[in-house]
């Protein structure tokens, strides 16, 4: 496993996920799920994304891969991030600077994440911070190279992972996820919480 990635399993117990899945579920109110696209080909995403915090992450043919302070489809701003959130981050991220941008990508029978690099953010001294809510998923990290050897890790509901270090830089992605694993979302499926930094102090 490459240094700086850490997995914390069971880090929000069945309470505090319940508690978490209120407060996505409050934002999605205000910021609804919408499908991102390639930048080249267009092609959509197979999951479904909002954000939260100053900053949200969002994709698509005309603009590419960018933090914007502004829904792609209402054009509102993206609700404040919920305090919790921002404890967690506090507590496992060892950066003295609070993130902005949490993404919540949606999975559900079938959806995947392909290899890839956050690259997107000007602070990459800040680790990316993951939360699992929901069914497990089949998690992968590697190394520098896209075909370096990759380590595969189950994430459940209320895991937190870090990637942080070495690992920051390292391609990761989700393999699939494991349908009917947890009955915490109505309707099955997998939250996916992702807390950056962009921006330099």
């Amino acid at each position: 496993m490459i240094d700086g990635f850490q997995h914390l399993p069971g880090y929000l117990p069945p309470d505090r996920q319940r508690e978490w899945l209120l407060l996505v579920q409050a934002v999605l109110v205000k910021a609804p799920f919408y499908r991102p696209s390639m930048p080249k080909s267009g092609r959509p995403f197979s999951i479904l994304m909002s954000n939260c915090g100053d900053l949200g992450w969002v994709s698509d043919k005309v603009g590419g891969y960018r933090y914007q302070p502004m829904h792609p489809e209402t054009g509102e701003p993206w609700p404040r991030m919920p305090q919790a959130f921002l404890d967690l981050w506090s507590k496992v991220a060892g950066f003295a600077a609070p993130p902005q941008a949490c993404l919540i990508n949606l999975y559900t029978s079938g959806t995947k994440m392909g290899s890839h690099v956050d690259a997107d953010e000007a602070e990459m001294n800040a680790p990316v911070v993951s939360v699992s809510l929901g069914d497990e998923a089949v998690f992968h990290v590697g190394g520098h190279r896209r075909g370096d050897p990759k380590a595969r890790v189950i994430l459940r509901s209320g895991d937190v992972a870090v990637l942080g270090g070495a690992a920051r830089r390292a391609y990761h992605g989700i393999d699939r996820i494991v349908p009917g694993s947890s009955d915490l979302l109505d309707g099955g499926g997998r939250l996916n919480l992702t807390f950056r930094r962009v921006t330099v102090l």
